[in-house]
């Protein structure tokens, strides 16, 4: 079946490959290899990050825990299990226990479908390398990974505390707008692939990266990606400045743990799905995807056998790497510019996109069209019609700025609510905010250098 071919069949009548013929032992064994290497990520990760990072901030990092502190991170795994685990007295202990673990769960779930590798020999029984595949295959992902931010919604409602409830809110407002656009990004990639399961997007990219011709779809969603990790700068419900810890506040040991462990795997998770939906999954990158190419061997010598798991993770690494130098690089955003990214930007340029996708499939599908020309046209209409929306943004910007210098900046007393805030764009701070004295201690009167202080109102004589 041509590859041509198989984009005009509906997506039921696609083949999800050889599944469901395993032995039992053999699916087990498939479930552990899962379990073992998201947990070896999650290790490995966590490493890294501190390592990058250190170097970025000309520190030296973990390196005393094993060779060049490569077992620092199972050391704080153990060091977090034997800490004491604290239940708030004002918690629903049921949901507050349960929390963490549907967080986390979900996570591991996800990946029962994403393929590591072609058909290989496993003790004598040939097998795909993904424990198992369904035609709506990314659905099933979307699906599972939206049920972990329950776990991190009941976890900040049930602490009984005011800054992990705000987190979870938080937290809950950014999988709205971000898994929106994530899912549109997909939509690209269903038309060009014809199906919905993850081993038949993979086949698909045989001699070309979905990447390169939905280059959009790809930038949107890595954006989205970050934005669903709640990692820098969009880890708006975990800001120290504002909420303490965010939704995880009151957790502790264990529960503080798989909350740890459900981040990272959702790093892996996302990174994985990049890889197989836009980067070709397991194949290997060109050039070294033509290293012994011959009619016995079309695939080529690096894209069979156990070489693809290679490539597989030096593609999920290079996403985390990402996620690390963004953590590194980046100032945290503001919650109403980070909602403004999701809502006014990525989620208009998906559906814009989508249509142009949808034309370009059509047109050359049942017309024959040259699909080059038609990729040049409409991305040179898309790249007017961003450049044109660009200038009109500064330009309304500017003659905004231009006209708040006229209009008095609108006063505001930064302790109203009792607690000190800063100010908004287009209010300023009253004058004796300038002297760094709060409205409280101006009005009790400062102390002299003798110990005596000025009298104030309310004083007896």
């Amino acid at each position: 079946m041509s590859v041509h071919t198989l984009g005009r069949l509906p997506l039921a009548y696609q083949p999800a490959g050889t599944f469901g013929t395993d032995p039992w032992w053999l699916v087990v064994l498939k479930a552990v290899g899962i379990f073992v290497f998201l947990v070896v990520m999650t290790l490995l990760a966590i490493w890294w990050e501190r390592r990058v990072v250190a170097r970025m901030q000309h520190r030296i990092g973990p390196n005393r825990v094993g060779p060049q502190g490569l077992l620092q991170s199972l050391a704080d795994g153990i060091k977090l299990a034997l800490k004491e685990d604290i239940v708030p007295r004002a918690a629903d202990k049921v949901v507050f226990v349960l929390a963490p673990v549907l967080a986390a769960v979900p996570a591991f779930m996800a990946y029962a479908v994403m393929p590591f590798g072609p058909q290989v020999s496993i003790f004598g029984h040939r097998t795909m390398l993904q424990l198992t595949d369904l035609p709506v295959a990314v659905l099933y992902v979307i699906a599972v990974t939206s049920i972990g931010v329950y776990g991190i919604v009941l976890a900040g409602w049930s602490s009984g505390s005011t800054y992990p409830l705000l987190g979870a809110l938080r937290s809950s407002a950014q999988v709205i707008s971000y898994e929106i656009a994530m899912g549109l990004s997909f939509v690209a990639v269903f038309l060009f692939a014809g199906s919905m399961s993850t081993s038949q997007i993979v086949n698909q990219q045989t001699n070309l990266w979905f990447a390169i011709p939905l280059l959009p779809s790809f930038l949107i969603y890595a954006t989205a990606m970050v934005g669903e990790t709640n990692r820098a700068p969009f880890d708006l419900p975990e800001a120290e400045g504002e909420l303490v810890g965010g939704f995880h506040t009151e957790y502790s040991s264990l529960k503080f743990a798989l909350f740890f462990l459900a981040e990272y795997i959702n790093m892996v998770t996302v990174s994985t799905l990049a890889t197989t939906l836009f980067l070709g999954g397991w194949r290997a990158p060109w050039p070294l995807s033509l290293v012994g190419v011959d009619p016995a061997h079309p695939e080529g010598l690096l894209n069979t056998g156990w070489w693809p798991v290679l490539w597989f993770i030096a593609k999920i690494n290079i996403f985390i790497f990402v996620f690390i130098w963004l953590r590194g690089t980046l100032p945290r955003l503001r919650y109403d510019q980070f909602m403004r990214i999701g809502w006014k930007i990525l989620i208009p340029v998906s559906l814009l996109w989508i249509l142009a996708v949808a034309a370009i499939r059509a047109l050359t599908l049942d017309i024959t069209l040259d699909r080059r020309t038609l990729f040049v046209w409409v991305g040179g209409v898309l790249a007017v019609v961003f450049v044109v929306s660009l200038a009109w943004d500064t330009l309304a910007e500017r003659r905004g700025a231009a006209g708040a210098q006229d209009v008095p900046a609108a006063g505001f007393d930064p302790m109203a609510g009792g607690y000190p805030v800063p100010p908004l764009p287009g209010q300023s701070l009253p004058a004796y905010a300038d002297l760094a004295v709060s409205p409280v201690s101006a009005r009790a009167g400062s102390a002299e250098p003798d110990g005596t202080r000025d009298p104030v109102e309310g004083d007896d004589a």
